[in-house]
């Protein structure tokens, strides 16, 4: 069964809280995703924040170029968020956001630097220092080779003020699944996750440290206090 949890008695909060147990079909996780903002926009639903996992696939986000799609070993769903290619699949942790920015402070940049550091504040009490990097999406580590690699990928979409679509974290997939596609469009890097890095990969223990830190997220989103540095060395 789902594990719902609420959020509601936290005063920045109110919103259910979701784990989806399993892989749950990319197409069903859209469905659910447009169908909780549509409801949310009508007034009848509350906001969600929903953690799955899909089977491997690959998404095409509205700036992706065709050239880094280099071998499509999975399935290829084009979609309406923001950003180029990247992977989904088993030991990944992808969390959609229907938030209402109309009642958030209708900033989507604040709202995407507000996922960015709450990507980074989770990793941090896993041992993972993370940042950001200008001009390129996402959140970033040292990989084992000590270059800087991917960890952490966000693509949002926004209507009518409610957030669709979200962020993901590496916590223990197959690497290789990459290597179908150029991630986010950058060659140059490579990716990572907490497994590749010798951490521990429970899907429950980052599940927690991002439970944690949401109710600094969502004052971020409203008042715009950085809670994490948005550069690293």
């Amino acid at each position: 069964m789902n594990q719902h949890v609420s959020l509601h008695d936290h005063p920045l909060m109110g919103i259910d809280w979701q784990v989806e147990p399993g892989l749950l079909g990319y197409e069903t996780g859209l469905a659910g995703m447009e169908a909780r903002a549509e409801a949310i926009i009508a007034g009848t639903a509350r906001e969600r924040i929903w953690l799955v996992e899909h089977p491997p696939l690959y998404t095409a986000g509205t700036s992706a170029q065709a050239d880094d799609l280099l071998a499509p070993r999975f399935p290829v769903h084009v979609t309406g968020r923001g950003g180029q290619y990247t992977y989904h699949g088993p030991g990944q942790r992808v969390v959609y956001l229907n938030l209402d920015l109309g009642k958030r402070g209708k900033d989507v940049r604040r709202f995407v630097q507000a996922l960015e550091d709450w990507m980074i504040a989770a990793l941090a009490d896993l041992g993972v220092p993370a940042w950001t990097a200008a001009g390129r999406i996402g959140v970033w580590t040292r990989g084992p080779d000590g270059g800087e690699a991917k960890i952490g990928a966000i693509g949002v979409r926004v209507r009518k003020w409610v957030t669709l679509h979200g962020l993901s974290i590496n916590v223990a997939p197959d690497l290789s699944h990459y290597d179908g596609i150029v991630p986010c469009g950058l060659r140059a890097f490579g990716v990572t996750s907490l497994a590749d890095l010798g951490l521990p990969a429970e899907m429950a223990t980052l599940d927690a440290a991002l439970a944690g830190r949401a109710p600094a997220m969502l004052s971020s989103i409203e008042t715009g206090t950085s809670a994490a540095m948005h550069s690293g060395t």
